[in-house]
């Protein structure tokens, strides 16, 4: 019980005196595209099933408290392939930290296995509003990714946990497939797990519905994400 109160205090403390953090209105560095697209989805946070804004919480107080302490918000994004679902959470977590002014959130994506990053999910991608470039051809290509003007770009592809491109502690483990849930109980050097699934638009590959499904696919993650940091709050 003692503990449970510790807990609780802590949390109350660091939501003591804080105010959240107002999205820019103009985002001038984030490229205009993305900037439109994130506005017209700010409805669609509502939509969120509870379950799934608890765990969204969870991560976003991990956030918060790092960036409290003026230590990097690292999130791990976690699938088997490191090729659709993880890629695409990790680029519109960073993209969204540049939204909402969050210096010091830094995302990462990550997989079990190593495959490639799918050109379905990096077209899907480009609709919103990203640019991407593989700026080297190979079985596993590396994507330049930008979002944002006067940044440096991403580099993207298909990796490891303990890629060097990755950090080794400290780090919030965001699993966003079952599969690599039930394969990595535990993330060595994370400091929080998070269970984040969603539906592998793979499923859909070679169908008429591929192009949605990808689209939807997109979307509910940068909605998700958009939920997330908009749930961060720093002192005043």
């Amino acid at each position: 019980m003692n503990i449970i109160l510790a807990q609780s205090a802590l949390i109350a403390i660091l939501f003591m005196n804080i105010v959240p953090i107002s999205p820019m209105t103009d985002a001038p560095t984030l490229f205009t595209p993305l900037r439109s697209y994130i506005e017209s989805i700010q409805h669609d946070t509502d939509k969120i099933p509870t379950e799934r804004k608890e765990q969204l919480k969870k991560i976003a107080l991990f956030v918060q408290t790092k960036l409290v302490a003026n230590e990097p918000a690292q999130l791990m994004f976690i699938c088997t392939h490191n090729s659709r679902r993880s890629h695409t959470a990790q680029l519109w977590a960073q993209a969204l930290a540049v939204y909402y002014r969050l210096e010091g959130g830094i995302a990462f994506s990550a997989g079990t296995e190593v495959t490639a990053f799918n050109d379905r999910a990096v077209k899907a991608l480009q609709r919103a509003g990203f640019t991407i470039n593989a700026s080297q051809s190979s079985k596993n290509p590396v994507y330049s990714v930008g979002y944002a003007n006067g940044t440096k770009p991403i580099e993207a592809y298909s990796k490891l946990i303990t890629d060097v491109a990755n950090p080794r502690s400290n780090f919030c483990a965001v699993m966003t497939c079952s599969q690599a849930e039930q394969a990595c109980p535990f993330v060595s050097g994370s400091s929080l797990r998070v269970s984040l699934p969603y539906d592998d638009p793979k499923d859909f590959d070679g169908t008429p519905n591929e192009t949605a499904k990808y689209d939807e696919r997109c979307r509910q993650i940068a909605c998700e994400m958009a939920y997330l940091f908009a749930q961060v709050r720093l002192p005043r």
